[in-house]
């Protein structure tokens, strides 16, 4: 349950069809020192489930759309490095029937402030550091943990249907119009190379996650073999009128994690994994994945394939995970990471990735999970497993077209312990998503 379209993802699908995505920006002023350049995205998707959730009868219809829309500057400070800043606004929608998870009912719309950033990097002011060797923002502004596993933004969009009126966040529930962190101060240390860290202070104006507020620390050692990092996420506190019992405990909870990923210097190949351990209150959870993939690169169509294995114990808190680096990362399953279930808690989920390259700008993808619930199974049963089929075809470096198809088939239905209303059969889920950036 977050966001999937961002500038940030979909630079990297442009990158990847060789376009470049510097190209996205429109300067309006430009010196030798100073840069200032509109930068915006518009997208817009329509869906399609033949089956509900979560006491939702019948099939859904809906659209949704945002647009955002903003300004960046950044200027050289003589030998004091530089200084950048940002500025956006957003405004989505959602239309029709509302979302097959009953988050949304159709009608949420809005239009809100996104980015207010302001930040400095030191440039080559503090050799000992390297170039940019430290980097301080504050403001509104988005922060990805890592690769995601615990943090990727604040992107949870849920609409009129989502708990509490208060929740709603103005539409878009599964394009994730939202994704920046109401106010934070963030310290990058280091660089990308060699031992580098982060220090964070984040706090989230999302009502579905309770207004947390955060501290976050993070080192890391990287080297072109790949990267080993170690987390430590500190629940400060949440607002006690939007809190539900399960994030309460969010205060003074601690979840801390080690990760690794890269090729370990193998042609080609890719590892990864993370362990996290969360403390609250003497409760401990934990959640963990192994994953490896390998693109043949001398074959047709240069195709990877992934496998990977995850488990969320039964407690096991998601904090602000989501879209991180494409389909499945951390949406383990169109119609069960979005609608249906298991989201990121008492779960092991076995899952295969994969992906082709027909031509330069064209991406084929097929996703298989198989989730399985791990205790508690008296009185809910997700047991399921999911199909998504996939086109990303970058049109041009200002638009790009990703129809997919789900097929997902619960072990249960609503009625026996699980989330899918009418029975256990294949549900067959499409959608069609169109991103213009600019």
């Amino acid at each position: 349950m977050n966001p999937r379209i961002t500038l940030g993802t979909l630079a990297a699908s442009l990158a990847m069809a060789g376009f470049s995505p510097a190209s996205q920006a429109i300067p309006v002023y430009e010196t030798a020192d100073t840069h200032v350049s509109v930068e915006g995205l518009a997208a817009y998707g329509m869906f399609n489930s033949r089956q509900g959730y979560n006491g939702l009868q019948g099939g859904r219809h809906w659209r949704e759309a945002f647009i955002k829309y903003g300004i960046k500057a950044d200027t050289t400070l003589g030998e004091q490095g530089s200084a950048y800043s940002g500025f956006a606004m957003v405004s989505s929608g959602t239309w029709g029937d509302g979302d097959a998870g009953n988050f949304t009912d159709g009608s949420e719309r809005t239009t809100k402030i996104e980015d207010a950033y302001l930040g400095w990097r030191s440039g080559d002011s503090l050799g000992w550091l390297g170039h940019d060797g430290l980097d301080i923002s504050v403001g509104r502004q988005g922060f990805k943990l890592g690769q995601g596993f615990l943090i990727v933004d604040d992107g949870l969009n849920l609409g009129k249907n989502g708990g509490a009126r208060g929740y709603n966040r103005g539409g878009a529930y599964y394009l994730g119009a939202r994704h920046a962190f109401d106010r934070t101060a963030v310290v990058r240390i280091g660089g990308n190379e060699g031992w580098h860290g982060t220090g964070a202070w984040l706090k989230s104006d999302n009502h579905a996650q309770a207004n947390t507020e955060m501290g976050v620390a993070a080192l890391e050692y990287t080297r072109p073999a790949g990267t080993l990092g170690f987390n430590w996420v500190h629940g400060i506190s949440v607002d006690e009128p939007w809190a539900t019992e399960a994030l309460k405990r969010r205060e003074g909870m601690n979840t801390y994690s080690v990760r690794g990923d890269g090729s370990a210097g193998i042609p080609d190949a890719n590892f990864a994994f993370e362990y996290a351990v969360q403390n609250s209150h003497g409760d401990q959870e934990t959640a963990w994945y192994l994953q490896a993939g390998y693109q043949f690169s001398q074959v047709l169509w240069a195709p990877s394939l992934t496998a990977r294995y995850t488990r969320y114990s039964q407690n096991w808190d998601m904090l602000f995970t989501g879209f991180s680096s494409g389909y499945g990362t951390w949406f383990q399953g169109e119609v069960a990471a979005n609608y249906a279930g298991p989201f990121n808690s008492n779960t092991g989920v076995t899952h295969f990735a994969l992906k082709a390259n027909p031509v330069e700008n064209v991406t084929l993808g097929a996703l298989f999970f198989d989730f399985r619930t791990q205790g508690n199974r008296q009185s809910v049963n997700l047991d399921a497993r999911e199909l998504d089929l996939y086109v990303e075809w970058a049109v041009s470096p200002h638009l790009i077209v990703t129809p997919l198809l789900g097929l997902y088939r619960p072990d249960h239905s609503a009625a026996e312990g699980g989330s899918q209303s009418a029975g256990s059969g294949t549900n067959v889920y499409s959608q069609v998503t169109v991103a213009v950036p600019f």
